[in-house]
């Protein structure tokens, strides 16, 4: 063996023993100059190996290999002497201390949740929690809101739809900006414009500037920070049960925000006044803010990387026209049907797009490789069935409430107690749960739950007059969806390597708020529709709502048994497309 090839097996054993010293994470490169610097540092490695043994007048092995410690032990040394030497060069040369980002990198049962990782997550569940909170405390303020501003159930229903609509348009390219643009900096552009659309929603004059601030503006800032939110969360928390616990805070915060919208929506607008709902969401995401400063990201931005604009345009523009064509399917079914069609043939459109791209070697908004996860797409289903759930049931007994039963926001929000409930003591649980069951049989019990719930809102209300009637079902239905909601996220998200956690998270996040969407507008036109009998739209909305969770349970029952494993990184073809 030469000493060219000697020198490069021990360059190589080098950078492999480096990371346990200083806490790195592979990093699979697709660029020359990337590559380049790769090599240098492995031989910059060998170097320093040469330095070592000629200071210790020894070998390398006897240096990392002589002591009888064991592996933890050592790697604690390791840490202290490279702390020990930052020090010293601080002193030295009056430089601060590089700041490393505290990244879970043992395997299995060694891994330990650092208090910086529970400072990280605070603001990400955070923005979960306002993002759902906003999407369902409006259903409460639906008389306030149409007597102020001199509309009707209508139109705030519009507004309420137009919103999830931004969102899910939204979400698959804002999701694919944070590989150009950087996971915290779209996760603090997100929160700022949120804001401004809070403002402007709390001082609006009419149901044109209420759309501006809340579907437009509130709708762009959570489409660009949900993302990250899910990113940032699956690169930092790198074990199955670690990483279900965080996406079980964080589903379970954004469970807990879309229940309690009603209780804390309907609070403030008796109290007060449904514009001070907004103002107390200014008032959060500014919170956020200062907390997401301890927020770090653990792979730099890639401003380099194209952008697919015309994708971006195709899929937004599909998903648009497809709801605004179950909006207007109470007054005019002819133009329903024709706007649906279209809005399928401009996604066709898209798709098509993305594989001519695709086959020409660029950069498409969202890679046709994510569909062909049986196990991916099935969890997607169910993700998207559970929002439809909850929104749905949540804005057709809101609305039945307050237009058919003459309820105040405060007094719908308090019967809206009950999912709260539901939904908060299956989410404590997410984690034991997580561990005891598989995912398959925690989505499948959800299911299950949840549509008892939406059978007995519907036999228990029919005549009887109290509102203590809804509790029983309301409580199933947050206990169910709050069972559920974890598992199908971290089954989508597990399903695939860091490189494409842009794109998938994206992908699921539009999947779920295009639910939510689905749920406000097929269920809310129902009942909207037929309110000169509104016991009986209410009944036909509830029953449609039931069948589809029977989608969602169909769906759950083809998802494989074995609980899948960990994704392992994919090779650099990966994020080529």
């Amino acid at each position: 063996m030469s000493d060219m090839e000697r020198n490069l097996i021990m360059a190589g054993r080098t950078m492999a023993c480096v990371p346990q010293v200083i806490d790195l994470r592979p990093v699979y490169h697709r660029k020359e100059e990337r590559i380049r610097a790769h090599v240098i540092l492995c031989w910059l490695a060998l170097l320093l190996i040469r330095i070592a043994e000629t200071t210790a007048r020894t070998t390398w092995n006897k240096i990392t290999d002589g002591h009888h410690e064991t592996a933890h032990s050592r790697r604690s040394n390791h840490r202290s002497a490279y702390q020990a030497w930052l020090t010293s060069a601080e002193r030295r040369h009056g430089r601060p201390r590089p700041r490393r980002v505290a990244i879970m990198t043992d395997p299995g049962d060694r891994q330990t949740m650092s208090a910086s990782l529970r400072k990280m997550l605070i603001p990400l569940a955070l923005a979960q929690f306002i993002c759902s909170f906003a999407g369902s405390n409006m259903n409460v303020m639906i008389t306030d809101i149409s007597h102020d501003l001199g509309t009707t159930v209508q139109g705030v229903q519009v507004c309420i739809t137009l919103f999830l609509l931004v969102m899910a348009a939204l979400m698959i390219p804002c999701g694919k900006l944070t590989d150009k643009v950087g996971r915290k900096r779209c996760f603090t552009l997100g929160l700022a414009v949120y804001g401004v659309g809070a403002v402007l929603s709390a001082a609006a004059p009419g149901l044109g500037v209420l759309i501006l601030g809340n579907s437009i503006f509130e709708g762009v800032g959570t489409a660009l920070l949900i993302p990250p939110v899910y990113i940032l969360t699956t690169m930092l928390f790198t074990n199955m049960k670690s990483r279900a616990w965080a996406f079980g805070l964080i589903s379970g915060m954004g469970g807990i925000g879309a229940a309690t919208g009603p209780l804390i929506g309907g609070l403030i607008t008796t109290a007060i006044s449904w514009r001070v709902a907004f103002v107390f969401q200014a008032v959060i995401i500014v919170i956020i803010l200062v907390l997401a400063r301890s927020v770090t990201d653990p792979v730099p931005a890639d401003p380099a990387r194209p952008f697919d604009t015309v994708g971006a345009i195709l899929s937004a523009a599909g998903l648009v026209i497809v709801v605004l064509g179950i909006l207007a399917a109470d007054n005019n079914l002819a133009l329903t049907a024709v706007l649906i069609v279209a809005g399928a043939l401009v996604l066709t459109g898209f798709f098509a797009w993305v594989r001519s791209r695709k086959r020409a070697g660029k950069e498409a908004l969202l890679s046709t490789d994510l569909f062909r996860n049986r196990t991916s797409n099935l969890a997607l289903v169910t993700q998207n069935v559970q929002w439809l759930l909850l929104m749905g049931s949540s804005f057709v007994v809101s609305a039945y409430l307050q237009v058919v039963r003459h309820y105040n926001a405060i007094q719908t929000g308090v019967i809206f107690t009950a999912a709260t409930v539901g939904i908060l003591l299956s989410s404590l649980t997410a984690g034991r749960l997580a561990k005891r069951f598989q995912q398959r049989t925690l989505i499948m019990s959800g299911f299950m739950t949840t549509i008892a719930g939406v059978l007995l809102l519907v036999a228990m209300v029919k005549g009887h007059p109290g509102a203590w009637y809804f509790a029983p079902g309301l409580f199933l239905i947050g206990l169910g969806l709050g069972v559920m909601l974890t598992p199908s996220v971290n089954v989508v998200q597990s399903a695939f390597p860091e490189q494409l956690q842009g794109e998938i998270s994206g992908v699921s996040r539009s999947v779920s708020n295009l639910g939510s969407c689905f749920g406000t507008a097929i269920a809310g036109t129902i009942l909207v529709s037929g309110l000169a009998d509104a016991t009986r739209s209410y009944g036909i909305a509830m029953i449609v709502l039931a069948f589809i969770g029977l989608i969602g349970l169909g769906a759950t029952f083809l998802l494989p048994t074995a609980e899948p494993a960990e994704p392992r990184p994919a090779p650099d073809t990966a994020t080529s497309h």
